[in-house]
């Protein structure tokens, strides 16, 4: 078979070496998988919330992906887990993007009991049970990330905390069972503290605006959630940490299970776009090539290098990272570079590769009822999460420059 025609073949197994090496298990089967790709298009177009692919999710315990097998989980790995999001962003991205709001508390969460540290082992239990984590950390004017907080975090008697605040971006707002969200208290102003800590959906003093109507990844339906005076119990306080740049193990967990994998999604979103691309530029053909497929094409050949060059260079360093992170590799005062650098490249990388899946495809890839289309809305969305990419390069470049916090 030729090189031409394996590519016109792929399909979610086709991805990176790296992705499909055998110590990577497989939590979602192909049947699955088409199932839930078979619904995306209707979301996006209805803007409508994936509750028929959380249920093939919950069946195939997904949300236990990342939970310890000794705690009744999946027990994948970081690396696994990298591979199995961006086979579900293969398919359905906002479905994978949403998902992995979950993923990074449970993951977090076994970061620390990897370590020793059960401090949040309820985590991981309760998704184990099914429940579903989201992540409220968007703020609108907080561009300083898990560091600053414009939410008022007011300490109560016992250990608990009251939240008074907007929070952005809530993927997963109409079935989060916990929301996870990070305040500010400035009881004692000369020592400012960022809190981090849980509130149950059941609880009053929070409720959704349904804010959600954007240019791609819809049906993550993150509408905004406003606090009003929501409250986290003492055992639901998982850090009460000094503001500024973080030093902790649980915001350490944090960053390590959920940025990498922000990259997997986007690199599944390019992969896909790129496959759709090889498969028109194989069929449609060109008046001034004789009535040869545009495969021909010299352009259409450098344009598919590059996009090709791009996506292994994206999914190289995401796994280099994620398995140096499972591996405990000690990279210092360097890990925050590694990981940021890692989801930037990812995200930057992603919209180029579809960039160009679009000009390889052709007009047609302007027509709704084409999935490029669909695809070239949702990669936009990459570098806007948290930190976004002007926080990113200026955290990557003050810490090479040894001013982080000067």
């Amino acid at each position: 078979m030729t090189q031409a025609a394996r590519l016109s073949t792929a399909d979610s197994s086709d991805l990176p070496s790296s992705v499909k090496r055998p110590e990577h298990r497989r939590a979602l089967s192909d049947g699955v998988l088409k199932r839930i790709a078979s619904r995306a298009a209707d979301y996006d177009r209805e803007n409508r919330f994936f509750h028929e692919d959380l249920e093939d999710l919950r069946r195939e315990r997904y949300l236990a992906l990342a939970v310890p097998q000794a705690v009744g989980g999946l027990g994948f790995t970081v690396p696994e887990v990298l591979a199995e999001q961006a086979r579900l962003a293969y398919h359905a991205p906002s479905t994978a993007l949403a998902i992995n709001m979950h993923l990074y508390w449970t993951g977090a969460a076994a970061y620390l009991w990897q370590k020793g540290d059960h401090s949040v082992d309820w985590i991981l239990h309760e998704a184990v049970a099914g429940r579903i984590f989201a992540a409220g950390h968007g703020e609108p004017g907080n561009d300083l990330g898990l560091a600053n907080s414009t939410v008022v975090a007011e300490p109560l008697a016992g250990g608990g905390y009251r939240f008074t605040g907007r929070k952005i971006f809530t993927s997963l707002s109409p079935v989060w069972d916990w929301l996870g969200v990070h305040a500010k208290d400035s009881s004692d102003p000369a020592h400012p503290k960022i809190v981090h800590a849980f509130i149950r959906r059941q609880d009053p003093g929070h409720r959704t605006e349904q804010t959600w109507d954007t240019i791609g990844v819809r049906a993550t339906r993150s509408d905004d959630t406003v606090l009003e005076g929501a409250v986290a119990a003492a055992p639901y306080v998982a850090r009460v940490i000094p503001a500024g740049p973080p030093v902790d193990s649980f915001v350490d967990g944090i960053f390590g299970a959920a940025v990498p994998a922000i990259g997997a999604v986007y690199y599944g979103i390019a992969k896909r776009a790129f496959d759709l691309a090889i498969e028109s530029a194989q069929k449609r053909t060109s008046a001034a090539l004789g009535g040869k497929t545009y495969a021909h094409h010299p352009y259409t050949q450098r344009d598919v290098a590059t996009a090709a060059i791009e996506l292994e260079s994206i999914w190289a360093l995401l796994d280099r990272v994620a398995n140096d992170w499972h591996d405990g590799v000690d990279h210092g005062a360097l890990w925050p570079v590694k990981i940021l650098a890692s989801k930037q490249h990812a995200v930057e990388g992603a919209r180029r590769v579809v960039d160009l899946a679009t000009k390889i495809a052709g007009a047609s890839s302007l027509f709704r009822r084409n999935e490029l289309e669909r695809l070239y809305r949702d990669v936009r969305s990459g570098p806007f999460h948290p930190p976004n990419t002007d926080a990113t390069e200026d955290l990557i470049g003050k810490i090479h420059l040894g001013v982080l916090g000067a």
